[in-house]
C-alpha cells in the first residue's frame, strides 16, 4: 500500500472518529453512561475494520466485514438494554440503537460516502437532542395527555369504540 492510500485513509479513520464524537457529546452531556469516548471508538472501530477489508486481498472481505460490524454492534447493543420489571420500564435503547447507527456512520466513512455520513450524523444528533426542545417537549406532553385519557376512557367500562 503506497503512502498516499495510507494518509487518505488515516483521513477517513479521522473523520469517523470526529462525527462518532460528535454523536457522544450529545449523549455525554447529558449522563448517558455511554460518551464521546463509546461514540467514537465505535465509529472508529467500524470505519477501520471496514477499510481492511476494502483494501484486503479478498475482494469480498469488505462486505462480510460490513455485515459483521453489524452483528458486533448489535450484540453490544443487547448489553446495553436492560428491563427493570420492579418498575416495569426498559432501558439503554436508545443507547444501543444511536451506537448501532454511529457505527453505520464508520462504515459509510470507510466507503467514501462522506455526505452521507455527515447528514447521518446530524441526523442522529437531532433525534437525541429533540428531548431538550420545548416544542418537542409539549408535543411529548400533548401525546401522554391523550393516552392517559383514552387508558381512562376503556377503565370506565365504557365499550363506545
Amino acid at each position: 500500500m503506497d503512502i498516499k492510500t495510507e494518509l487518505f485513509i488515516t483521513l477517513q479513520l479521522l473523520i469517523a472518529f470526529a462525527l462518532g464524537a460528535f454523536i457522544g457529546i450529545e449523549r455525554e452531556r447529558h449522563l448517558s453512561a455511554a460518551g464521546i469516548r463509546t461514540y467514537a471508538m465505535v465509529c472508529l472501530g467500524a470505519a477501520l475494520f471496514t477499510v481492511i477489508g476494502i483494501h484486503s486481498v479478498d475482494t469480498t472481505a469488505g462486505g462480510r466485514i460490513a455485515a459483521n460490524i453489524v452483528t458486533g454492534i448489535g450484540f453490544l447493543g443487547a448489553g446495553i438494554i436492560y428491563k427493570d420489571n420492579t418498575k416495569g420500564i426498559t432501558q439503554g435503547l436508545t443507547t444501543a440503537s444511536s451506537i448501532w447507527a454511529t457505527a453505520a456512520i464508520g462504515v459509510a466513512v470507510a466507503y467514501n460516502m462522506f455526505i452521507i455520513a455527515i447528514c447521518s450524523t446530524m441526523v442522529i444528533y437531532f433525534l437525541l437532542a429533540l428531548h431538550h426542545f420545548k416544542w418537542y417537549l409539549r408535543i411529548k406532553k400533548r401525546w401522554s395527555s391523550h393516552l392517559e385519557h383514552k387508558h381512562d376512557d376503556n377503565n370506565t367500562g365504557n365499550n363506545e369504540d
